[in-house]
């Protein structure tokens, strides 16, 4: 059974859909004991980190995600809450990525349209800081992306971005390179968002089921 984080934020309808479509069995669920006892723990969000954050330590759940020991994936807000922390409310984090969040600050000389929040489809990369035509994982760290096409789409929408660290096994460019997919130990998160990929986004939840 997959353990759907309640935590006053958005998008876990639309979360809840997708693995329904899947056929997996899925509960959204605040209560400490049954994150625990699922099999997996799904952490997504749309929302304000401040706010999000202090709703996970009024009951607790700041220090019951960091010490699960199954697979967890968090979804946007889900993954910029993993890390140390965020410009967004000058929020500090769950600390379980070794990064920071940061807001997209465009280019007034670029010339480039850049706009805020980063919003739609956009390649997801193997390297670090180049966009590759394809992704080549392979190890155990990275099986949440395997199984993808050359140029692999997925759809952002996001203000704020996780910067690359040593914890990033995907990347993404736009307006600068920042992490799309970080993963530590049993802990995995995408910037975007898997439930609203299409097939892309279908693959990826079921290789984090067979994980």
């Amino acid at each position: 059974m997959i353990a759907i984080v309640k935590y006053n934020a958005g998008n876990i309808g639309s979360v809840t859909n997708a693995l329904n479509r899947l056929g997996i069995e899925n509960k959204v669920t605040d209560h400490p004991e049954e994150l625990k006892a699922a099999d997996k723990v799904i952490f997504p969000g749309v929302g304000e980190a401040g706010t999000a954050m202090n709703y996970l330590r009024e009951r607790g759940l700041d220090q019951i995600l960091k010490e699960l020991t199954q697979p967890v994936l968090g979804i946007c807000l889900g993954m910029q809450l993993m890390c140390h922390h965020s410009e967004e409310g000058n929020t500090e984090c769950l600390g379980i990525f070794n990064t920071d969040v940061k807001l997209f600050r465009p280019s007034r000389t670029s010339g480039l349209g850049e706009k805020v929040p980063h919003m739609g489809w956009n390649i997801l990369s193997s390297e670090l800081g180049v966009q590759s035509d394809a992704l080549s994982l392979s190890s155990d760290s990275e099986k949440l992306l395997t199984h993808l096409p050359t140029n692999a789409d997925v759809y952002y929408v996001h203000s704020y971005y996780a910067e690359l660290c040593e914890n990033t096994i995907a990347a993404c460019d736009y307006i600068l390179h920042f992490s799309s997919v970080l993963q530590k130990d049993n802990f995995y998160a995408t910037q975007f968002h898997p439930e609203k990929s299409a097939g892309i986004g279908a693959q990826i939840l079921k290789n984090f089921v067979a994980l």
